[in-house]
């Protein structure tokens, strides 16, 4: 009877050892990629291989990050904080998402743009710098490849033939689509990279969190000839006129510091404006592509069946709406982006949800669906787990979504984004329930909703 017991013992606590680092995690980034694919209803957009991952995954409407910015957005999103929450005790335990699961036994690899820099590791847009860990402890490997571009900035500021905007020479061309292969640019020559890696985690069997971080569509609109030869016949809507009146609008500087091919007239004109689209569309043409290869071989591999799928973006963009070019605003599409997870096994592959969700809540996610081995981390988590909403494809995540930009704080429920100037302490609100774009503050029309949304920003943010 004792050694019954001792062998059922034993069982199950080999079942739930079992059930610890449930699955891999493969992380994909892209930058400055907006909600304009296919299966966000943008039927002009060519990105067949995001709609196949959304199809098998969970698509989400209403995601938005904390800070429409590259480095805050995602800085957030690695260690699960809010920029808007008070200082904590730091105690023992993983500040950043792969550092948790490196310590609960996972390998974990970076190629490309995860945090800031474009490989991980320190360096100035120069290229000067020591190279040091941009996040301390989170990654066995950096194998991020640099082509012609060699380290630094290069490679991700690039144009074709080993050029780029910081090699002293005066690149600044706004586009450039002269590149015949993907390889001829960093994002195909990391696309094969991931596959590389990929290969050697079959071979080996160990569990991994694959970190790959994808540049396009970011400025420089750069990618091959072919994608932009694809839009060459397709009709781009343009987008609603208008500036918006808010003291938080801003000059594009980012965007118009570029040489366009097309006059320097602001706003643009619709012609300019129209080519500027086209290129943005070609660049996420590209790295659809590139999506593809990784999950492709992920399917190919048989490693699909024991990995969560992420792809993120970073924030959104403004193109043209409201006539700005470009993120760092507290307005809708700066804020709202790309968010699609797919689990092995998903009951509810294929469903889109309106659920308001933050990017906060992506490092709770995965630590309930992997159930990493290690599991406490140096600060409380600010996000919430979407595990449940993954399961059962219902149910509103959260009632609001906070995000961030210098003396802005907007607050997005179902259908407002509300506006609060720290400064003046005074709030906008814009109905977005039928465009996203919609510039008519209605904030003396609903004050108890305006005093709602106010009143769910944290006080240590206020």
């Amino acid at each position: 009877m004792k050694r019954i017991l001792l062998i059922f013992l034993l069982l199950g606590a080999s079942s739930l050892q079992a059930q610890t680092n449930r699955y891999n995690v493969l992380f994909i980034a892209v930058d400055d990629l907006r909600p304009e694919l296919g299966c966000y209803g943008a039927g002009y957009a060519q990105t067949p291989n995001m709609d196949k991952l959304a199809s098998s995954g969970m698509l989400f409407n209403k995601h938005y990050v904390q800070v429409a910015t590259c480095h805050s957005s995602r800085l957030s999103m690695l260690t699960g904080r809010s920029p808007g929450a008070g200082k904590q005790k730091s105690a023992e335990g993983a500040r950043f998402m792969p550092e948790l699961f490196r310590q609960s036994g996972y390998h974990t690899t970076c190629i490309g743009k995860i945090s800031h820099s474009p490989d991980g590791r320190k360096f100035q847009y120069s290229g000067k710098g020591d190279g040091k860990m941009e996040l301390p402890n989170a990654w066995d490997s950096l194998p991020t490849p640099f082509g012609q571009w060699k380290r630094g900035w290069g490679v991700f500021f690039a144009y074709a033939d080993g050029k780029h905007r910081e090699d002293g020479q005066g690149h600044r061309d706004l586009m450039q689509f002269t590149a015949e292969k993907d390889i001829d640019l960093p994002d195909g020559l990391m696309a094969n990279s991931a596959v590389e890696t990929l290969q050697k985690y079959r071979d080996s069997g160990q569990r991994f969190f694959l970190g790959l971080g994808f540049f396009k569509p970011h400025l420089p609109f750069v990618a091959p000839k072919q994608d932009w030869e694809a839009y060459s016949n397709v009709k781009i809507p343009p987008p609603q006129q208008g500036k918006i009146d808010s003291e938080f609008w801003h000059k594009s500087g980012e965007f118009y510091k570029y040489n366009a091919t097309h006059e320097k007239k602001r706003p643009l004109s619709l012609e300019a404006t129209q080519q500027s689209r086209r290129a943005y569309l070609a660049c996420v043409r590209y790295t659809d592509r590139q999506v593809g290869k990784v999950l492709n071989a992920l399917e190919r591999l048989e490693l699909d069946q024991e990995t969560v799928v992420v792809l993120w973006g970073d924030h959104g963009w403004h193109l043209g709406e409201q006539e700005i070019w470009g993120k760092h605003s507290p307005f809708e599409r700066a804020n709202r982006s790309v968010l699609m997870i797919r689990i092995p096994g998903m009951g509810t592959a294929g469903v889109k949800t309106d659920a308001v969700v933050e990017s906060l809540d992506l490092f709770p996610t995965l630590i309930e669906l992997c159930n990493p081995s290690f599991r406490k981390t140096q600060n409380q988590l600010d996000g919430d787990s979407l595990v449940s909403l993954l399961r059962t494809g219902i149910g509103n995540q959260n009632d609001v979504a906070i995000s961030y930009w210098n003396d802005a704080i907007s607050v997005r429920d179902q259908n407002h984004r509300l506006i609060y100037n720290k400064k003046t302490r005074k709030s906008k609100l814009y109905d977005l329930s039928t465009d996203l774009d919609n510039s008519n503050d209605i904030a003396s029309e609903f004050p108890k909703l305006v005093s709602r949304l106010v009143g769910a920003i944290p006080e240590t943010a206020k």
